[in-house]
């Protein structure tokens, strides 16, 4: 009995029966022995071994051409009288499924299925004939998803880069590396790579390659998912230096990437998250992106400073003013000189500075996040320069919907006044509570006016969002570290001011209040004022645009406000957002290869 094999099917009868007993409380294994135990596999099992066994005999076709042979035997029979026996027969002989039997039968005889193989090309090295194959791929509409590039030392053409969800990656024949011979029996011996797409063209249903295979190496990244938020806006269009314009990406600030290849430190694949389309494409990657920005920087350092225009006598929009609101009021900011004045300041020092030394925004990587009905809504965090109108947005989201939106209440130092109340206006309370506070990192921001404290606690972001609302906080966006964690998983707002022309339209009439050291404490915005705002909203973004996750342009607050409202009822009721991977985990390193520059693509 050592040496006696059993047939499948009672090999795995007999598995199954020494370990059903075992794996009973395991569905799998239960599903996996219902399934071996089926009537049909067993029959399966027995057609299988029938086969070998006539296999074994060697069998030899008696006829090359039985098709043939039938059709002549068919008129034959009709001259030899119209018996019952010849109708039988002769319409046997013309049923079409006797026919494609016959026919299969011919075409196993004369072994017709067998590929017509290209003979090898005279320039392949001996040692390399066993390795060369031939690759014959169906031709559609969609590209094959590979770039091409020329090798500087052999001049072979090698495959640069294959796109991952092209026709070749699903495939699964052709890899980076490969060197091709020839396509469709054209050798591609001296040729560029932008000849090739000519020869490719020209091929009707099929495209066969010559081959000689490279050592591949599966890419064990990509069974995690990569996704990320891009920071930037990308057309391959106007760039001149994406390897191919055709198998480029092209996305827009906010957009969520899945990232499927980052081997090549300068060009990523990545498709769209919202396409079905799974085809990746070519994006820049985050080393290539950052370097352009640096190399940009110098000139954006020296640019002339902008020239006043004359005055013009624009239309008058009133100034953009409101009710008062409790809790509306900005805590910190009370106490400055001049809000403009001094952003700005800090703007030209952080400009003259670290500026080079900030790494610009490119992507950050983001997870998938479903809110439960339980979970408490995320906090909404608006940033913006002075006098952009960032108050004016979040008080009118409050009037919209005050059953939705709510703010936090600030505390302050300061004797509660005859008409204030507490926890409505402010929370009042000692100086030592409030310094306790501070050391204790209990406040988002604070500061001090007319030596009073004035702050934002996190206690009070706390107690809104345990009433089931969303809480709107307006700080700095130095401050947003304070609360950019799992915790208040912040949707952040960076409200951008238009450019100076639609400035001086929409708020050449507009008011702000200085502060009592000002000679004229309520004054009317100036065009130094505007171009300080721009400047300062270009240097936020600049740093800490990696934070937003939303740029509102606020030209016309009417429309701003109804874009603001509109993205933000969609983030807090739609199924799935992003949110950062950091507030999940700690994004692990990614190993990369540098790759040469591709020039071409098919």
């Amino acid at each position: 009995m050592r040496g006696c094999v059993l047939p499948p099917h009672l090999q795995a009868s007999s598995v199954m029966s020494g370990t059903g007993s075992r794996t009973d409380r395991e569905e799998d294994y239960r599903f996996l022995h219902s399934m071996l135990m089926e009537k049909k596999l067993h029959l399966l099992f027995k057609i299988h071994e029938r086969l070998r066994r006539f296999e074994k005999r060697s069998p030899v076709p008696v006829q090359h051409n039985a098709a043939s042979l039938a059709s002549d035997l068919s008129r034959e029979l009709i001259y030899q009288g119209w018996r019952d026996e010849v109708k039988e027969l002769v319409g046997l002989l013309n049923k079409p499924l006797f026919k494609s039997l016959l026919s299969v039968h011919d075409a196993v005889a004369q072994r017709d299925f067998e590929p017509t193989l290209p003979p090898i090309p005279d320039d392949v090295p001996d040692e390399e004939e066993d390795s060369v194959k031939i690759v014959s791929l169906v031709k559609t509409k969609e590209p094959l998803g590979a770039t091409l590039k020329k090798d500087k030392s052999t001049g072979a053409i090698v495959v640069a880069r294959i796109l991952r969800g092209g026709a070749a990656d699903k495939s699964g024949l052709i890899h980076e590396g490969d060197e091709l011979k020839e396509v469709n029996g054209v050798s591609l011996e001296h040729r560029k790579p932008k000849e090739i797409l000519p020869l490719l063209a020209r091929s009707e249903s099929e495209i066969k390659f010559t081959i000689i295979p490279a050592s591949y190496k599966e890419d064990m990244s990509s069974s995690k998912k990569l996704f990320v938020r891009a920071l930037f806006d990308y057309d391959p269009n106007e760039d001149p230096t994406v390897p191919c314009k055709d198998a480029a990406v092209a996305f827009q600030r906010g957009d969520i990437l899945q990232i499927v290849s980052t081997e090549d430190d300068t060009w990523w694949q990545a498709c769209h998250l919202r396409d079905g389309n799974a085809r990746a494409g070519l994006i820049p990657s985050q080393q290539l992106h950052e370097r352009r920005v640096a190399l940009q920087r110098p000139k954006a350092l020296f640019k002339p400073r902008r020239v006043k225009p004359p005055a013009v006598e624009d239309v008058d929009y009133g100034p953009i003013t409101g009710i008062h609101i409790a809790g509306l009021r900005r805590s910190f900011r009370l106490g400055r000189k001049s809000s403009l004045d001094r952003e700005a300041s800090w703007s030209r020092r952080w400009s003259t500075g670290v500026h080079g030394s900030v790494c610009p925004p490119t992507y950050i990587e983001v997870m998938p996040y479903c809110r439960s009905p339980k979970d408490r809504h995320r906090l909404v965090v608006l940033v913006g320069p002075s006098g952009v109108g960032v108050n004016e947005l979040k008080r009118r989201l409050l009037i919209s919907d005050p059953d939705r939106y709510s703010v936090t209440i600030p505390h302050t130092t300061r004797a509660k006044t005859r008409q204030e109340i507490e926890g409505v206006d402010y929370h009042f309370v000692s100086i030592h509570i409030f310094e306790k506070g501070i050391l204790t990192h209990r406040f988002i921001e604070y500061g001090r006016y007319k030596g009073h404290y004035y702050g934002t606690s996190l206690d009070s972001v706390h107690q809104v969002l345990a009433e089931g609302k969303v809480c709107l906080l307006d700080v700095h966006p130095s401050k947003i570290t304070h609360v950019y964690t799992s915790e208040f998983k912040p949707y952040v707002v960076f409200v951008k001011p238009p450019p100076i022309e639609e400035l001086r339209l929409t708020r050449r009439r507009s008011k702000f209040t200085s502060d009592e050291r000002d000679t004229n404490p309520v004054r009317i915005f100036s065009d130094e004022d505007f171009e300080n705002m721009i400047d300062l909203a270009e240097t936020m973004e600049n740093q800490y645009g990696h934070l937003f996750d939303k740029v509102v342009v606020n030209g016309d607050i009417a429309v701003a406000f109804r874009e603001l409202k509109a993205d933000l009822k969609k983030t807090q009721e739609k199924d799935i957002q992003w949110i950062p991977a950091q507030w999940i985990y700690s994004p692990s390193t990614k190993e990369r290869r540098s790759c040469s520059h591709v020039t071409g693509w098919i």
